[in-house]
């Protein structure tokens, strides 16, 4: 099976700015995030490091309310982090304007929730193809790589058919397909196969880190399951705040 190509050039970041650091897609430095409880803080990340590099999957294992969601928003730049540093493949965003974040996010990283939250009026070669359109590539050069991409996850039978006709974990992959489909840098991943049964789940993320391995994207994907999570480069938890690697 042939890997999906990059969209003609794009996804291929302008280079590193002053004081980048071009070794990792992903680089936590010291991140701490803190949100008010009445009078008092209540501090959910404590000088989080953490460095993925490209082509790597990372498994995020920790247990509800540990803060594994922050993790992901603020290193999807989502969300802000009260002290610390997050450096998108080399280069720092904390200072960065919003409207320049937003292009950074927009630009090297894809995101894949429990849920599709896929578009119920278009095809699942529509759903896929539409963020590339987005960000100015033609029609027929999106749905080249919404084919490629959608037939690499075992969906070619299934392109024209709208999500509510498709299975769970026909939906879920259609929602990989379209966060791989601009080529990001980075993929962050909340839960992805939660929402699934379990033999399901098991097709859909061996078909996720099949993808992973093929395009070099970068992944951190936060899961439940051991198992899963076994297939995966790395394994880190939340400790007390802190990233701590897992054997």
């Amino acid at each position: 099976m042939d890997t999906p190509t990059n969209p003609k050039g794009r996804g291929t970041p302008a280079g590193p700015r002053p004081g980048a650091r071009p070794q990792h897609a992903l680089d936590l430095a010291g991140v701490t995030r803190r949100y008010s409880q009445g009078a008092a803080a209540l501090e959910i990340l404590r000088g989080v490091d953490l460095a993925i590099s490209h082509g790597q999957s990372v498994a995020l294992v920790a247990p509800s309310g540990s803060g594994k969601s922050t993790l992901l928003h603020i290193a999807g730049l989502l969300e802000h982090s009260d002290a610390g540093e997050v450096f998108i493949d080399g280069t720092p965003t904390a200072r960065l304007p919003d409207a320049e974040r937003t292009r950074i996010r927009r630009l090297h990283v894809g995101f894949i929730y429990q849920f599709h939250h896929l578009l119920p009026e278009f095809s699942a070669l529509e759903n896929v193809a539409m963020p590339q359109m987005i960000r100015g590539l033609s029609r027929p050069m999106a749905e080249k790589r919404a084919r490629e991409l959608l037939s690499y996850l075992g969906l070619a039978a299934r392109l024209t058919h709208r999500p509510s006709e498709l299975s769970g974990g026909e939906q879920q992959r259609v929602a990989i397909a379209r966060a791989l489909a601009n080529a990001p840098r980075l993929l962050l991943a909340d839960e992805p196969t939660g929402n699934l049964d379990p033999k399901t789940s098991d097709h859909v993320f061996g078909a996720l880190t099949e993808l992973v391995r093929a395009t070099g994207v970068a992944a951190l994907i936060a899961t439940h399951n051991l198992e899963l999570a076994s297939r995966m480069d790395r394994r880190v938890t939340l400790r007390e705040g802190k990233v701590v690697e897992l054997a």
